[in-house]
């Protein structure tokens, strides 16, 4: 059975326009959303399913990740990563990165930002971190083009899909130490998330796949087909599913790992990017609905 359609929250020039990552803040309950296309960062209040603000001056805005109170934006278009206060919506502080930034993590506890950058003609991919009181940096070179990561329950480990060769590369954290890399069995890891419970990853992979791996040992545990290329996965530790947005043709794959049972809801052309509220809502930012399609997964 699909996952149940709840409705529909209108984001200003939101139709056919381009989308990339969306965070949940659970301190002030708002979805932060990454409009790359309007070099701005959208705002949706959870709780009153209702658009709040656009913020503007994010240049190429593409991943966006919040915890406690913080949000982190990544700027391809100006090899940026912006640090923002998800009270007031005030930009605390912009750091230069590499080149087209992309996937990132926080840890507002220890006030930490990772990002990872694809490069350019002049420049690799690398991995970079950034002490974000301080303003300290650290960066390492990647074997490959990379695409999201998340740390696991502790923080002391990140985790991140690398395209070619399609790995899993873990480092420490917040040196960013080299700690292994992980194979796939699939081509072109993409979108990445993590059972802390159960010690699980999910790696959503271009060649039609998703891989759960042991988060300890990196052993591949299982695989299952998907649709097609994937993008951003969550994994909902309340109903223990994990959601797969597909862009085209437009569809969340749900899987259940503790069965091995999917299911596909449609959704839109071009909706190839989420965010999950748990315990029961699943965000698809839709250019063909103008917006946000709310699903549940209960």
């Amino acid at each position: 059975m699909p996952l149940r359609t709840v409705g529909v929250i209108e984001i200003p020039d939101g139709e056919g326009s381009a989308f990339d990552h969306g965070a949940f803040d659970p301190k002030t309950r708002r979805v932060f959303i990454a409009h790359t296309a309007r070099d701005c960062v959208e705002v949706i209040d959870h709780d009153t399913q209702k658009h709040t603000a656009t913020l503007p001056g994010f240049p190429g805005a593409a991943g966006a990740v919040a915890d406690d109170g913080e949000v982190l934006v990544t700027n391809r278009g100006s090899a940026s990563l912006a640090w923002l206060d998800a009270v007031t919506f005030k930009t605390k502080a912009v750091f230069q990165t590499g080149a087209r930034p992309n996937g990132a993590a926080i840890v507002s506890r220890t006030s930490l930002g990772i990002v990872a950058c694809i490069g350019d003609d002049r420049e690799t991919p690398t991995l970079q971190s950034f002490a974000l009181n301080i303003r300290k940096q650290v960066a390492i070179d990647l074997p490959g083009r990379p695409r999201w990561c998340v740390t696991d329950a502790s923080a002391e480990r990140l985790f991140l899909c690398i395209r070619e060769p399609s790995m899993v590369l873990v480092a420490r954290l917040p040196d960013l130490s080299p700690v292994a890399q992980w194979k796939l069995p699939s081509n072109g890891a993409h979108g990445l998330d993590i059972d802390h419970s159960r010690g699980r990853l999910y790696a959503a992979c271009d060649d039609g796949t998703l891989v759960e791996i042991d988060s300890g040992c990196g052993e591949i545990t299982n695989v299952w087909p998907i649709a097609g290329p994937p993008d951003v996965t969550f994994f909902n530790p309340s109903s223990g599913l994990v959601h797969v947005a597909i862009g085209e043709p437009g569809l969340v794959e749900t899987i259940d790992p503790r069965t091995g049972r999917g299911m596909r809801t449609v959704t839109g052309v071009g909706a190839h990017t989420t965010a999950l509220v748990a315990p029961d809502r699943l965000y698809v930012i839709s250019p063909a609905h103008g917006g946000i399609l709310v699903l549940s997964d209960t």
